[in-house]
């Protein structure tokens, strides 16, 4: 008994529209991925960015030109240059404890300065020369700086909103007032007399506190240079294990993106075997570099391609799918940008490529499949999917 065929024309709708929207929702997954995989490329473009930058400075001592916002520099930064935040950290603490050690050395300078303003010869360096009032109207010609113990006393207590850094800034100024006093004024005058006494006394007491500045000073810069070596080593092992990293991941997305392309080829209809007529006589037209880059495409998918031979015999029959679509968008872009219509084989015909490579269609129309799909709506589906594959793909330079 033969079957029973029922036509139902509810049910075939009902499917036609799940297939609409399962289609769809697939082709929104599909560009989500790519969306992913562009953002996470551009992610690792700023990566690669910062390590080209590094090294470049360290070489040519060229500065800094950034190429990306600060926002994704620092996000970058923060996850893999790790490292190089720690040494500064330690260096920022190495500085803090110099600093501390300087002030204890101010301190004690404190007291050897308390007792040079205490003698009963220093009340007339204790305040600016009062060039009005002493019709002193040369002063400024003769004395560069002008200086006074109030004025180094007022900077030691940050009365005046600075303050000393260093011990030697201190010893520097009060050493200049005396040395402006015995300079404007001769060496018989009393001031004179004054101002050589003082400084004489204040250099042997500073004498006696030399030996703990210099061994700071030693100290400091030995700390300063450990401390910069550091850093400068951290900057070279996290930029090399960056430069890993960078390189590990771009794998990553590379094994991401063929995937997705054997995806895009698996979904879309085959090659017509007057296509890969088309596509053979386009590779013909094409710039010496540019098909050079076509049979690396060959090349990637048939290890024994061998690209670089003098003739290159293309079988375009045994050409995987997804080589025929790489090779359909990368010859479609070439010969755009030479200003001829991909596939339309516009323009002049390069005799050299014809002569160097040899474009083989073993099956005859009448035997080749002939593979189409009737479902207009599905092959455009496909299309746009091819489409968006190869504009994201131009984008990251990573598929062609």
């Amino acid at each position: 008994m033969e079957p029973i065929i029922i036509f139902d024309p509810y049910n075939k709708y009902v499917n036609q529209r799940n297939d609409e929207a399962s289609d769809v929702s697939e082709l929104e997954r599909f560009n989500r991925s790519i969306d992913e995989l562009f953002s996470k490329v551009h992610e690792l473009e700023q990566g690669v960015n910062l390590v080209e930058q590094f090294y470049m400075t360290a070489e040519n001592s060229q500065p800094d030109n950034p190429k990306s916002s600060s926002i994704m520099k620092d996000k970058v930064k923060k996850k893999y240059l790790t490292n190089i935040e720690k040494e500064q950290q330690n260096a920022s603490q190495s500085e803090a404890a110099a600093e501390k050690r300087m002030q204890q050395l101010i301190h004690q300078f404190a007291g050897i300065f308390y007792q040079i303003t205490q003698h009963k010869w220093a009340w007339p360096f204790m305040e600016p020369v009062d060039v009005v009032r002493l019709c002193l109207n040369d002063y400024y010609e003769v004395i560069e700086k002008p200086m006074d113990l109030g004025t180094i006393k007022n900077k030691m207590e940050g009365k005046d909103g600075t303050g000393y850094k260093n011990v030697r800034e201190i010893y520097a100024d009060v050493r200049l007032v005396f040395k402006n006093a015995m300079k404007y004024n001769d060496e018989r005058d009393d001031v004179h007399v004054m101002a050589r006494t003082l400084l004489e006394k204040f250099e042997e007491k500073w004498l006696q506190l030399l030996p703990k500045v210099a061994e700071e000073e030693k100290r400091r810069e030995k700390v300063k240079v450990a401390a910069q070596s550091a850093i400068e080593l951290a900057q070279e092992v996290s930029h090399a294990n960056m430069a890993r990293n960078l390189n590990n991941e771009l794998s990553d997305v590379d094994m991401q993106l063929e995937k997705l392309r054997n995806i895009v080829v698996q979904k879309c209809r085959r090659t017509s075997v007057e296509e890969k007529k088309k596509l053979g006589a386009a590779l013909t037209r094409l710039s010496p570099e540019n098909l050079t880059r076509a049979l690396e495409i060959v090349a990637d998918d048939n290890p024994s391609f061998q690209a670089t031979a003098q003739v290159v015999d293309l079988d375009m029959d045994t050409q995987s799918e997804s080589t025929l679509w790489r090779l359909r968008v990368f010859v479609k872009d070439a010969l755009k940008d030479m200003g001829t219509n991909a596939m339309g084989m516009g323009g002049s015909n390069n005799d050299e490529n014809k002569d160097n490579i040899k474009i083989n269609n073993k099956k005859s129309k009448n035997t080749a499949a002939t593979a189409t799909n009737n479902n207009k709506r599905r092959r455009e589906i496909c299309d746009a999917i091819t489409k968006t594959s190869a504009k994201k793909a131009r984008k990251t330079s990573v598929i062609s």
